[in-house]
């Protein structure tokens, strides 16, 4: 029939599972790499095991976040629903679809990049300069956590928002455990650090309530909007066709 949208191009494709689910994969990942670091960082030493099998565990999250995040890059430029371009996974905030929430992942993948390319090449640069490199791994999760809560179409469902506050908890406990073992001195690292475990909940708290959980983010967000013949057209130059995720995130219906 005229006007009808073919069931295949209508229904989520392989590619758009994959993206969400590489996505997903990769933010508990890097959440677990990130706890994992900051409690047992220092001179701490766990008793059951021993510290060369806390850093192989801690380097072995670090590789499957990088695998599972380049699943969700490359499935997402090959998925066809908007053309996102090989630039927009370097270069941050140049999307058509989304600029300010795919940027921030855009960032988030770049700061990472840096800690790999540096841990490459660890013992040249001196053990310094490579930690001070390496903080930005941390810097990387709160704004990956932000661009998964305000990209992604299922924010809304319950076990996604699940996921988000076991990955905040998860982090923010690792921080006041790291605070509550730390010894006397360096007394503005820990204050900068007990305020940013504060801080992170209640700004990703407050974003939901006024974001991603209200009624037509997906047109505030610069998401792509439906029209009647079936094909969808972004804030920009990303056009693709319309597939609507399994469960409509908002009032406009599905979206990417």
């Amino acid at each position: 029939m005229t006007g009808l949208v073919p069931l295949a191009a209508a229904g989520p494709s392989p590619l758009w599972y994959a993206t969400r689910a590489g996505g997903t994969v990769a933010l508990v990942l890097l959440t677990a790499t990130v706890a994992l670091g900051v409690a047992v960082g220092g001179r701490y030493a766990p008793r059951r095991l021993a510290r060369f099998e806390v850093s192989a565990l801690h380097r072995n999250l670090s590789v499957l976040t990088l695998v599972f995040l380049a699943l969700h890059i490359v499935t997402a430029i090959l998925d066809t629903f908007v053309h996102l371009g090989w630039l927009v996974t370097v270069v941050p905030f140049t999307a058509s679809y989304r600029p300010l929430w795919l940027g921030l992942g855009t960032v988030a993948f770049d700061l990472l990049l840096a800690v790999a390319a540096t841990s490459a090449v660890r013992l040249r640069m001196g053990q310094r300069r490579w930690k001070t490199v390496h903080w930005l791994a941390y810097a990387a999760w709160p704004v990956a956590l932000f661009h998964a809560a305000g990209t992604g179409t299922d924010t809304r469902l319950t076990p996604q928002l699940t996921l988000y506050a076991g990955c905040v908890a998860l982090a923010v406990g690792a921080v006041w455990w790291r605070l509550y073992r730390a010894g006397p001195g360096r007394f503005a690292v820990r204050l900068w650090a007990g305020l940013a475990a504060v801080a992170v909940p209640v700004v990703l708290a407050a974003f939901l309530n006024s974001g991603p959980l209200q009624s037509g983010w997906a047109h505030r967000a610069g998401g792509v909007t439906a029209t009647s013949t079936g094909t969808g057209t972004g804030t920009g130059t990303g056009t693709g066709s319309v597939r609507p995720a399994p469960a409509p995130t908002d009032d406009e219906g599905g979206d990417e």
